[in-house]
């Protein structure tokens, strides 16, 4: 056992607490340049919206610059690498969906979607609407499943990510409502509904921040809501229960929260996380959130790891479900 001398554990004790003393006031005086919030899909999407949202709050709060840093393609997996491999020291962010616990499912990925991030906070959670171009005959979900049904892999869909939540929402629809249609991934929200409204693909599952608009326009149909309620944005679009399909998509809590590379320390988190809850809190963001057809939702940081742990869990049971009926995710 090796001893060392008193003056040498005063001085190694010193040492210690100026480190500690420099690594607390380094996080009392976070930020203090800019961070990089970045987001996984193409401009355009829900997931762009609520990160620029959320970006600038931080930015007006804290007088620091929170840059939205759009990572398209491989199912947010190049995104998240990046941010899984950068620094922990709160400069590097990550707005995610649900997608972050299930693309590593089905997709080679170079990261775990748990061990390698810390979990900050979330903002809100949405639905999913199905969506038509307007040339497809049918006006309601009844009517499209009997003319899907005459079809068979003839009508094609699109998602914003291979293994995303869009793509293993319509599968479970084909499999509901026995039916088969072809897959057409785009990179991200925003150019897979271009994609809808130039007809390049007949149907989507769109969130209802992204579809919404397009909707009213007149240049899609919209035709069932996941979900226990109609949206607020689209009052006349039934939702599955309603239109007769019930209980085909019985996800868990798909929240729009924000991660951190792993060791990231907790101070930081804490900080980021009661700052998004009160804006989630305020009325006016709040309503800023509904009006995009989002349900305003704030976990802290524990609660937030329970949710992504509790979804990959449920991706896990669902994936093996639909490979068992004949499902194939080829990318």
């Amino acid at each position: 056992m090796i001893k060392f001398s008193a003056a040498v554990v005063r001085i190694l004790s010193v040492g210690a607490s100026i480190a500690f003393a420099a690594s607390a006031a380094a996080q009392q005086d976070y930020p203090n340049k800019p961070v990089r919030l970045v987001s996984g899909y193409a401009a355009g999407g829900t997931t762009t919206l609520v990160a620029r949202m959320i970006g600038q709050k931080l930015s007006e709060s804290w007088g620091q610059q929170f840059v939205v840093d759009n990572r398209p393609g491989g199912g947010t997996l190049i995104g998240s690498e990046f941010v899984a491999r950068s620094a922990p020291d709160g400069y590097t962010l990550m707005l995610v969906d649900s997608v972050h616990v299930l693309a590593p499912l089905l997709l080679k990925a170079p990261y775990d979607p748990i061990k390698d991030f810390a979990p900050v906070g979330t903002v809100a959670s949405t639905e999913l609407v199905l969506m038509l171009h307007p040339s497809q005959p049918p006006n309601n979900l009844k009517e499209f499943i009997a003319y899907a049904k005459t079809k068979p892999g003839k009508l094609n869909y699109a998602t914003p990510a291979i293994g995303g939540s869009q793509h293993l929402a319509t599968e479970i629809f084909n499999i509901a409502a026995g039916i088969q249609t072809q897959h057409i991934p785009y990179k991200g929200a925003g150019p897979a509904l271009i994609g809808l409204v130039a007809g390049e693909v007949d149907m989507y599952f769109s969130t209802t921040a992204t579809g919404a608009p397009h909707v009213k326009a007149g240049k899609i149909k919209a035709i069932a809501i996941t979900g226990k309620k109609r949206s607020p944005l689209l009052p006349g679009v039934p939702t599955f229960d309603e239109a007769g399909l019930p209980h085909f998509y019985n996800h868990k809590r798909a929240p729009y929260g924000i991660v951190a590379p792993a060791g990231t320390p907790k101070p930081i988190v804490d900080k980021l996380a009661a700052e998004i809850a009160k804006y989630v809190a305020q009325p006016a963001f709040r309503e800023s959130l509904t009006t995009l057809g989002l349900d305003p939702y704030a976990a802290n940081s524990s609660e937030y790891a329970d949710v992504l742990k509790a979804g990959l869990a449920w991706n896990v049971d669902t994936i093996s479900v639909l490979k068992k009926k004949g499902v194939k995710f080829d990318f």
